[in-house]
């Protein structure tokens, strides 16, 4: 089925739908890597976004139940050189057309991604729709203006949870309460963990770490938390710009001055946000799981897993000292408060899907909390 995407530069691609008659707008991204496609369009930091992959062939390994970031596709489209409709995996249980359309989520191919691709990081992110229904460019480019713009978006409410629950072993639980209080489902450390759209991933691999973990909205205040009692605050990742989201900057503020914490991602920006630190928005962003980062501490480097578009200056704040940098674009990827327990990086140490090189991050998180 033929489907054209037009770009709101006037830029448009002719390609094919593979899952079947639709429309759908966001902002047009491209990720690097050449596997973790079931990751990356069931990660919530891509509500909101079309994802192009650079690698030609997608699909092959089909999908799998284990895989999963979330509970369902959240991008809002995948684009793609060439489909695989037929996968080729013992662990598969379905293909990649039939999962994005249980989602009712738009996939299209037969576009030269290496041409978009070129065009984003040349002019940067912008804004596309993608329509099997309208097939004359020019209404499309229309209908690509009319998506709203990823600036000035507080997407995270959408992404995250709408009420606290525990994360076990087994996965996600239903939280109970005693005279007003939270019952915590284990007996190691505790942590609250402020979900602005979290991969599970971030939620296994604390739980390795020996947490006790309680996932609440974005919205949960501060006077909620310390009635929590946790022992220390975790936040996540998630879509859009975090500077649109002044009540959660407030919150974490207050936090700050009471409890040790980490943040991963949004959860970083927001972080420096909370310090006082500014945030911009990245040309075309980093999303892949092959970007080199610098640890400052040990003089490493890491091959790390990166989803975001936008990205936090502290350099004006003494208080705060960098831990890690972007070794492509020297951008901040990470930083610690010089008097206070709290940490924070930008790329992804869950890195599902990538590498693992930057998995200590979680120790390191424990060891804060342990002092």
């Amino acid at each position: 089925m033929k489907a054209i995407l037009a770009l709101e530069d006037g830029t448009w691609f002719e390609g094919e739908s593979f899952t079947g008659p639709g429309e759908s707008g966001g902002e047009v991204i491209f990720n690097t890597g050449m596997t973790g496609y079931q990751e990356i369009i069931t990660d919530p930091s891509y509500i909101g976004q079309m994802v192009c992959m650079t690698y030609p062939l997608i699909g092959n390994y089909g999908i799998n139940p284990e895989d999963v970031e979330s509970e369902k596709v959240q991008a809002f489209a995948l684009i793609v050189k060439e489909c695989c409709k037929k996968p080729s995996n013992w662990r598969s249980t379905e293909s990649l057309p039939e999962y994005l359309s249980r989602y009712n989520v738009m996939g299209i191919e037969d576009i030269d991604t290496r041409t978009l691709t070129r065009h984003i990081r040349i002019n940067g992110a912008m804004r596309g729709f993608i329509s099997t229904n309208e097939l004359d460019p020019r209404k499309l480019v229309e209908k690509a203006k009319q998506v709203p713009s990823m600036e000035g978006l507080n997407l995270a409410e959408q992404a995250g949870c709408k009420e606290p629950y525990a994360w076990t072993q087994d996965g996600p639980i239903p939280v109970r309460m005693d005279q007003g209080k939270y019952e915590w489902p284990g007996n190691g450390p505790r942590i609250l963990v402020y979900d602005y759209g979290v991969k599970w991933n971030i939620l296994r691999l604390l739980k390795e770490q020996g947490f006790d973990i309680l996932v609440v909205p974005a919205s949960f205040t501060y006077d909620q938390a310390c009635m929590a009692e946790p022992n220390g605050i975790f936040l996540t990742n998630g879509p859009g710009d975090p500077a649109a989201m002044t009540n959660s900057i407030q919150i974490i503020k207050k936090l700050a001055e009471k409890f040790p914490m980490a943040g991963i991602c949004l959860g970083h920006q927001l972080l420096g946000l909370a310090m006082g630190g500014k945030s911009y928005k990245l040309k075309f962003g980093h999303h892949g799981a092959n970007h080199p980062v610098k640890d400052m501490a040990t003089g490493k480097i890491e091959i790390s897993s990166q989803n975001h578009g936008f990205c936090v200056d502290i350099s004006h704040l003494d208080f705060l000292e960098q831990t890690h940098i972007n070794l492509n674009d020297q951008t901040l990827e990470g930083f610690r408060h010089k008097g206070k327990p709290i940490i924070a990086v930008q790329h992804h140490p869950e890195a599902s899907s990538g590498p693992h090189d930057s998995r200590y991050f979680f120790r390191r998180f424990m060891k804060l909390i342990d002092r």
